[in-house]
């Protein structure tokens, strides 16, 4: 009879499953910028980014206002031998008066009962970090504010509406003057209960309350949060379920007593979802139950009371006592001849009926908004199945003795592809907010160490200067003949003494080595009306066993390539002209005669240094009895990059790479270079300024990651510079940082993992994808370059959010580490006084996504009296290399 008379509150699975996809639609609307103003379910951005990670430590005080009783607590958190957290808490009353009153005498309260418990605690003296739970709807716009969106719980405190409860608060502690606190972070109950619960376990992500109000929070995906910039990382959001219907959306399954329940509150219209599942109402539903029945003759024969009439009379903790499996029958009896109704044993029978489905339809609504949260986590990480956790806290939850039971049952029935473990959160939802302060605190820490340590690769105007101004005595004592055997920036003259000037023509081969690959091109070079050049080409591997054995394996290697070209091209009998790119530091002594000075880039072939790369060509040719060449020229790549860009703009002066190695090189007046016979013209000059610092004069700008990757490189001591700037030692250096962070326990918990310890793990194009991509992409790059890197402690793949941020805050900006490429705009400024203001074309390769934009940028800062122009070479060093081979040729005809 009685669940024939309750039917519309026993809902089914289909009904149930339904309320879900609402909930669910609800959800969606809550975190669209275009939906969230008409929203019921407003879906707060919290700011909080991070659970905690088990480093946490300090002494904290949280503050807990949510209803009747207002709690603080102080809360340390220490690390002797595992992380530990001792509480010391004060409850503390808030009467009915202060909670209808105005809101300045409710935050002088809270902050009157702040400075008793200092008091107590002898610490008025110490200034600690101050965690906030307040357990209302508030917007916020960064953790330690929060705006009073509307009074629940039987609050009405007026001018609270809409007023930042954390400058309140602070408003009421510095009128009384006799303490101060650092209010770090206000949050909601549920967002503790999630933090409390993820302290004990690092799964959890979902914060639950069901108690004298309902609310749930999760960590939502950046990307779906409209409300908040950026799409990095994950947010905990505060959903504000308990209004979930306000805008109609639950009528159909609404019944008399809950809107009757409505009527009477002191919020008709509002938090309709609340009023059906909560604490604060359940007792009350109960009560109209009974009333209804008794009047109709189905309880009690009918005998009303006046204490069954009266409101609060029956309340949920009676609910409680009544569902007990054994002694449930006598507290029925026992509370409802307290109402003076004389029940019999059928009456009470009834009436524990009546609270089962009360209560039982509470669980199985809380299971479906829940059940909506655990599909939306579930679709965020794209996995068949979830495993996840979810913090609990409430009267109802913990006091009720079938309610968690019958919510765990009736969530895992609804969301079959979940494994949802409840943990029961012991502290509540003070030791949360102490647990938010921390991380806030553990952040705001890492952080200031973080860009303390970075801080360090912030080259300063007046430090860029300084190291322009020493690149330019390198530059001067590289050019002086007395001065050049001990400079370290070696100014080498290529003899290449023009550029291209159009009318080059002919069919030349070029040879491209400078890295682990190796390149053979054939290019046709056509003069005239409608200049052209056509190219065709080959790449070749570079073994490391070649790399690093002796010259004659090298270049015997070398020709094997070059006969497969020839093969390759059918042009084997043709005796062709030849350029070659060898991008390592050459003393030349003509332009077909390059000595080797160093290797430099991984190469350690035995026999070259000191010996002429020419030569040496020439005689692997002769061993191989094949072919024969003219080989014209030997360049650097930045030679070869220079010339590639000239034949495009005849303004071109300077060749730049910065790729694997760095270098430059550009026009200099003969009469500077005192190596060289004669005063006349220009001559190229090859700065191999990767040397630059070897003798110490960067050592001021140096940090111990360049330290550290010099010391274990193939050349330690040598090309500092390149070790500072270079795409071969970027990601490196980056590894080492990477390395740090993680000891000091800013990053991945502090474990290390041995693949991380391998060096040239984190390669250099990692930061350009970094700083390339954004949202969903840039969490894909990462957790690729995880993946790579093995960094996912225990298999169980994770980005801090604090370390997403570190990642994406474009670290170059408002530093670059490259100057020495201004120094040659400012020394054409100085000395070619006759080009005022200089116009100067040259050629840069580097592809970091913002490396360019801040190169360009820095250029113009440095030498502000030079109009530079950067022309990206679309055709590599080897172009060049040919390009060279014609205006030799052209030259030694002219000659001839």
């Amino acid at each position: 009879q009685i669940d024939k008379y309750l039917y519309a509150m026993r809902l089914s699975d289909e009904t149930l499953l339904d309320v879900m996809a609402r909930f669910r639609r609800e959800m969606k609307n809550g975190l669209s910028r275009d939906f969230n103003p008409t929203a019921t379910v407003k879906m707060l951005p919290t700011f909080v980014r991070s659970i905690p990670d088990g480093s946490e430590k300090g002494d904290f005080i949280a503050l807990d206002l949510g209803g009747s009783y207002f709690r603080i607590l102080r809360v340390k958190v220490s690390h002797e031998k595992k992380q530990t957290v001792q509480m010391e808490t004060e409850i503390y009353n808030t009467p009915e008066d202060i909670m209808h009153g105005s809101g300045t005498r409710l935050f002088d309260h809270v902050a009157e009962c702040l400075g008793d418990f200092m008091e107590k605690q002898q610490i008025k003296d110490k200034k600690l970090p101050v965690g906030f739970t307040f357990s209302f709807p508030c917007r916020q716009s960064k953790l330690d504010e929060g705006f009073l969106i509307t009074w629940t719980k039987r609050f009405k405190a007026s001018g609270v509406e809409g007023a930042d409860v954390v400058r309140l608060l602070n408003k009421a502690i510095k009128k009384r003057g006799d303490y101060d606190a650092d209010i770090m972070a206000v949050v909601n109950d549920t967002v503790g209960t999630m933090m409390t619960c993820g302290f004990d376990d690092q799964r959890c992500e979902v914060g639950l309350i069901i108690g004298t109000g309902t609310n749930a929070c999760y960590m939502e995906e950046m990307r779906h949060i409209d409300l908040v910039e950026g799409d990095e990382g994950r947010m905990c959001i505060n959903t504000e379920w308990g209004a979930f219907g306000d805008d109609g959306s639950l009528e159909d399954i609404r019944t008399e007593f809950d809107r009757e329940i409505d009527r009477g509150s002191l919020n008709p219209g509002k938090q309709l979802f609340e009023k059906m599942v909560s604490g604060l109402y359940m007792g009350e539903l109960v009560r109209l139950i009974l009333v209804k029945m008794a009047k109709e003759g189905l309880l009690f024969e009918g005998r009303i009371t006046p204490e069954l009439l009266t409101k609060g009379k029956f309340e949920t903790k009676h609910v409680s006592a009544i569902e007990k499996s054994k002694e449930g029958l006598n507290k029925a009896k026992e509370i409802l001849t307290r109402l003076g109704v004389e029940p019999s044993h059928e009456d009470c029978i009834a009436v524990q009926h009546v609270c089962t489905i009360v209560s039982f339809r509470s669980a199985n609504l809380v299971a479906s908004t829940l059940g909506a949260i655990l599909n939306q986590l579930r679709d965020n990480k794209g996995v068949g199945r979830l495993r996840t956790t979810v913090g609990v806290d409430g009267s109802l939850y913990k006091m009720h003795p079938q309610y968690a039971r019958r919510l765990h049952k009736t969530t895992r029935r609804l969301v079959p592809d979940s494994e949802v473990r409840f943990l029961l959160s012991e502290s509540g939802s003070g030791k949360g907010a102490a647990m938010v302060t921390a991380v806030a605190y553990r952040l705001s820490e890492q952080h200031r160490l973080i860009d303390e340590t970075l801080a360090e690769f912030k080259l300063t105007h007046e430090q860029l200067l300084q190291v322009k101004k020493r690149m330019r005595a390198e530059m001067e004592a590289g050019l002086k003949k007395k001065t050049h055997d001990t400079a370290k920036v070696k100014m080498l003259p290529t003899f290449v003494r023009s550029t291209p000037d159009g009318t080059e023509n002919g069919d030349f081969l070029a040879l491209d080595l400078g890295g682990t690959n190796f390149r053979v091109l054939l290019v046709k070079i056509r003069s005239g009306k409608r200049r052209t050049v056509e190219m065709h080409n080959k790449i070749y591997a570079i073994p490391i066993e070649v790399m690093q054995g002796t010259g004659e394996e090298l270049f015997d290697h070398i020709v094997t390539c070059i006969s497969d070209f020839l093969d390759y091209m059918g042009i084997k009998g043709a005796r062709l002209p030849l350029g070659f790119t060898f991008s390592f530091p050459c003393k030349q002594t003509s332009l077909d005669a390059g000595i080797l000075l160093n290797w430099t880039k991984g190469f350690k072939a035995t026999d070259c240094e000191g010996e002429d790369v020419v030569y040496l060509l020439r005689e692997g040719i002769k061993r191989r009895e094949e072919f024969d060449l003219d080989v014209v020229a030997v360049v650097n790549d930045t030679v070869g990059t220079m010339m590639t860009c000239a034949y495009e703009d005849p303004n071109c002066e300077i060749g730049l790479i910065v790729g694997t190695g760095s270098n430059a090189c550009y026009m200099e007046e003969m009469r500077n270079i005192e190596m060289v016979d004669g005063e006349q013209g220009r001559m190229c000059v090859n700065t191999e300024w990767g040397a630059f610092g070897d003798n110490g004069c960067l050592d001021d700008i140096r940090t111990i990651y360049d330290k550290a990757v010099d010391d274990f490189s193939l050349n330690a001591g040598k090309q500092r510079y390149e070790k500072m700037i270079s795409g071969m030692y970027l990601g490196e250096i980056v590894r080492n940082i990477l390395i740090d962070f993680t000891k000091r326990g800013f990053l991945f918990r502090g474990q290390i993992s041995e693949t991380l310890k391998t060096r040239h793990i984190f390669e250099t194009k990692f930061l350009s994808q970094i700083e390339r991509d954004s949202g969903r992409a840039l969490l894909a790059s990462l957790e690729r370059i995880w993946v790579s890197v093995c960094v996912c402690a225990g298999g169980f793949f994770t980005i801090s959010a604090e370390f997403l941020a570190m990642l994406t805050s474009k670290p170059w900006e408002g530093l670059s580490r490259i100057p020495s490429l201004y120094h040659f705009i400012s020394l054409f400024g100085n000395q070619a006084i006759f080009l005022s203001p200089l116009r100067v074309t040259f050629l840069t390769l580097v592809s970091l996504h913002s490396f360019s934009r801040i190169m360009h940028q820095t250029v113009k800062d440095l030498a502000p009296n030079c109009d530079v122009t950067f022309l990206l070479s679309e055709d590599g060093s080897g172009k060049g290399a040919a390009l060279i081979t014609a205006v030799g040729c052209r030259l030694r005809e002219a000659e001839q």
